[in-house]
C-alpha cells in the first residue's frame, strides 16, 4: 500500500506550465527530497498535494485514513502559551479531552479513555515540550504566548505543531530557513528517527544527504525519482547526462558522414542511387535527443591585498546594547587566513559579535586593534529590507562605487551571476536568491580582507550554495561565518568558536562532536574550554600558519592550472575550426593546395600539443584535490 500516489499531474500558474504529467509514488516510511531549480514548481506541487491548488490534469490520491501534516501558512499568534499551541494542533486529542470534561455517559467515557490511551494522550505534553526544546524554546519560553515572539520564531512554532503530530505523510517546504544551526541539527536527528513518510523541499544539501532515501528531481515539468540520498542523485544524473552527450556525439558524427556523401555525390549520375539510399537512411535515423545543460552557477570574490597579521584583535572586551553586556571577557585574534564559524543558539550573541567585527558596534569596555588598511565585507540577511525596491542591482552598485564606470559595476555584479538583464531588473521584481547575490556583490566590491557572512544561504539554491563554497575556497581573506547550513560550515570553516553563556570560547572538535554535545550521547562530546580563545591560541596559530603555507605552496599550481585550461580551450577551438575547414569540399575544389597543407600541418601539430597538456592538467588536478 502506498501513502501517496501522483499520476499524470499537470499544473499551470498564470498560464505557465510547471508540471507536465508528472508521476510519483511514496511508500510508507519513505522520505523523498524534492529538488529543482528555483521557480521549477516545487512549492506549487506541495500546495497541490495539500489541496490548496486545483489540478489542471491528473490526480493526487492519499491513502485512506492516512494523516497528512504540513506547516500552516498562518503562523500561530494567539494569547495561548507555546506549549498549549502545539498541544492544540492535535485536534483529536483536544476534542476527546473537551468531551471528557462534559461528563458523557459511562459507556462513551470508556471509549474516550480507550482512545486517549491509544493515541498516547498522557505523554503529549512531554512530547510537545521536547519538540519545542529541540527547536530552541527553553522551558520558560514555552510558557509565554505566541504574540511575544517575532515572525521567524513563530514559524518555528508552526513547524513544532506539525512535527508533534507525527503524521503518516509529512510535507516540509524549506524547513531550515528559520532555524539556527543547532535547531537544524536537531531537526535532522528527528527526521532520521521519524517513522512516517515525508516529502521535503530543501536547498540544504546536508539535510538531503542525511535524512532522505530518495530524490525526486523536478525539471522541465517532469519528475524523475532517484533512489538514495543527494550525492547519489548527483552522481547518477551526471552519468546519465554524459551517456546522452556521448550518444548524441556518435549520432551526430554518423549523420555528418552520411550528409557529406550526399552533398558530394547527389549530382553525379553514377552515384545518384547510393545518394538517394543515404538520404532515406538519414530520414530513418532517430532524432538527436536534446541535452540542455543548466547554466553553471559561479561566484568569484575579488582578490584582496595581503596584510601583516593580526588584522584584528580584541582585548578584555565587552559588547551589548543599552548598557547591558551580552558578551564579556572577549580576547580574540583574527589573521587573514582564518576561517571561523560561530556556533551557538540564536540569541546568544553571534550576530552581535559579527557587528563588532564589522565595525557596526562599539566596545562597551576593553580595547581593539584593526589593521589600518583592513577592509571588511559584511553580509547580513536583514540587509535585503534596506534595498531600494524601485532601484536595480546596477543602480545599487553605482551608488556604492561612485567612482567606478558602468562597465566596472556590471563586472562586479557578473561575478555573482547577475548578468546584463538581471542587473537592470527592479529590486521589487528580483527573487530572494537574486537579492542575496546582490548583497554578496556589494559587500565584496572593495576586495575586503575580512568577509563576515551572517546566514548568507537563506535564499540560495543548491547550485548557488556550491558556488559560494568554491568561491570561498579560492578567497584569500579571513571568513567569519554564521550559518544554519552544516554542509557549508563543514566545507568552509577551519575553526569553530562557541558563543554562549556570555562568552566566546574555542570549540575543540568538529560538527559531529558538536552534535554529540547537543544530543548528550553518541560520540564523546567535545567540551569547549573555559579559557578565552586567545588563551589557547598557540596551537591554533601553528595550524593557521600551516594552512597559510599550504595555500602559498598551492598558489603556483592553481595559476599553472588556469594557464593550461586556457591553452586547452584555445587549441580545442582552433582544432574545431580547422576540422570544419578541412571537411568543406570547397577547400579542395578551388586548387587551394597551400591552404590545405597549412591547415593539415597545423591540425597535426595540435594533435601533438594537446595530449601532454591534458596529462599535465590531470596531474595538477589530482595534486590540488589531494591537498
Amino acid at each position: 500500500m502506498t501513502v501517496l500516489t501522483i499520476r499524470d499531474l499537470t499544473l499551470r500558474i498564470a498560464g505557465r506550465l510547471l508540471l507536465d504529467q508528472a508521476n510519483l509514488v511514496v511508500d510508507p516510511g519513505r522520505k523523498v527530497g524534492l529538488v529543482g531549480r528555483n521557480g521549477a514548481g516545487k512549492s506549487t506541487m506541495l500546495k497541490a498535494i495539500t489541496g490548496e491548488l486545483g489540478l489542471d490534469g491528473g490526480e493526487i490520491r492519499l491513502a485512506q485514513r492516512a494523516r497528512m501534516g504540513h506547516v500552516a501558512q498562518e503562523v500561530p499568534g494567539g494569547p495561548e502559551s507555546l506549549l498549549e499551541t502545539v498541544l492544540a494542533a492535535d485536534t483529536e486529542r483536544a476534542a476527546l479531552l473537551a468531551e471528557a470534561d462534559s461528563h458523557p455517559d459511562g459507556h462513551r467515557m470508556a471509549e474516550i479513555h480507550e482512545r486517549l490511551i491509544a493515541i498516547s494522550a498522557d505523554s503529549a505534553p512531554s512530547r510537545a515540550a521536547t519538540v519545542l526544546a529541540g527547536l530552541g524554546f527553553d522551558a520558560a519560553a514555552q510558557m509565554r504566548p505566541s504574540t511575544e515572539f517575532s515572525g521567524g520564531w513563530r514559524m518555528r512554532v508552526a513547524l513544532a505543531c506539525v512535527l508533534f503530530l507525527e503524521p503518516d505523510l509529512l510535507l516540509l517546504d524549506e524547513p531550515t530557513n528559520h532555524l539556527d544551526l543547532e535547531a537544524t541539527m536537531w531537526l535532522e536527528g528527528w527526521l532520521q528517527r521519524f517513522g512516517g513518510a515525508a516529502i521535503i523541499v530543501s536547498h540544504d544539501r546536508g539535510l538531503l544527504e542525511r535524512c532522505v532515501d530518495a530524490i525526486a528531481h523536478l525539471d522541465k515539468g517532469k519528475l524523475t525519482l532517484y533512489p538514495g540520498a543527494f550525492d547519489n542523485f548527483v552522481r547518477v544524473r551526471t552519468e546519465r547526462q554524459a551517456q546522452q552527450v556521448a550518444a548524441n556525439e556518435k549520432m551526430a558524427a554518423e549523420r555528418a558522414h552520411i550528409q557529406s556523401f550526399v552533398d558530394r555525390f547527389r549530382a553525379k549520375a553514377s552515384k545518384a542511387r547510393q545518394a538517394q539510399s543515404r538520404i532515406k537512411a538519414l530520414e530513418k535515423m532517430p532524432a538527436i535527443e536534446s541535452v540542455v545543460e543548466d547554466s553553471v552557477t559561479r561566484f568569484a570574490f575579488p582578490e584582496p591585498a595581503t596584510l601583516a597579521p593580526p588584522v584584528l584583535t580584541v582585548s578584555s572586551g565587552a559588547i551589548g546594547y543599552d548598557g547591558r553586556a551580552i558578551l564579556t571577557g572577549l580576547d580574540l585574534r583574527l589573521d587573514q587566513d582564518d576561517r571561523i564559524a560561530l556556533l551557538g543558539a540564536n540569541g546568544n550573541g553571534k550576530s552581535t559579535l559579527a557587528k563588532l567585527f564589522a565595525g557596526r558596534l562599539e566596545l562597551m569596555r576593553g580595547s581593539q586593534f584593526r589593521s589600518p588598511k583592513l577592509k571588511i565585507g559584511y553580509f547580513a540577511q536583514h540587509q535585503t529590507d534596506e534595498l531600494d525596491m524601485d532601484g536595480t542591482p546596477l543602480s545599487h552598485m553605482q551608488d556604492a562605487l561612485p567612482q567606478a564606470t558602468v562597465t566596472q559595476c556590471r563586472s562586479q555584479l557578473a561575478r555573482f551571476g547577475l548578468d546584463v538583464d538581471r542587473a537592470t531588473t527592479r529590486i521589487s521584481s528580483c527573487s530572494g536568491g537574486e537579492k542575496a547575490r546582490l548583497l554578496l556583490a556589494l559587500c565584496t566590491r572593495e576586495a575586503p580582507q575580512l568577509l563576515i557572512l551572517d546566514e548568507p544561504t537563506n535564499h540560495l539554491d543548491i547550485d548557488a550554495r556550491d558556488a559560494l563554497v568554491k568561491a570561498l575556497a579560492d578567497y584569500n581573506g579571513a571568513v567569519i561565518l554564521i550559518s544554519h547550513d552544516p554542509h557549508l560550515v563543514e566545507l568552509v570553516a577551519d575553526r569553530l568558536w562557541l558563543v554562549g553563556g556570555g562568552k566566546v570560547t574555542s570549540f575543540d572538535g568538529d560538527l559531529d562532536d558538536y552534535r554529540a554535545l547537543l544530543g548528550g550521547g553518541g560520540r564523546k562530546a567535545a567540551r569547549a574550554p573555559e579559557t578565552a580563545v586567545v588563551g589557547g591560541a598557540k596551537a591554533a596559530g601553528n595550524d593557521r600558519r600551516g594552512k597559510a603555507e599550504n595555500r602559498q605552496a598551492l598558489a603556483p599550481l592553481k595559476e599553472r592550472l588556469k594557464q593550461i585550461e586556457a591553452q586547452i580551450a584555445k587549441l580545442t577551438d582552433e582544432a574545431t575550426t580547422l576540422d570544419k575547414a578541412l571537411a568543406d569540399p570547397r577547400l579542395y575544389a578551388n586548387n587551394k593546395t597551400d591552404l590545405v597543407n597549412r591547415a593539415t600541418s597545423r591540425r597535426a601539430a595540435i594533435n601533438k600539443i594537446l595530449p601532454p597538456l591534458e596529462t599535465e592538467w590531470l596531474e595538477l588536478t589530482e595534486k590540488l584535490d589531494a591537498a
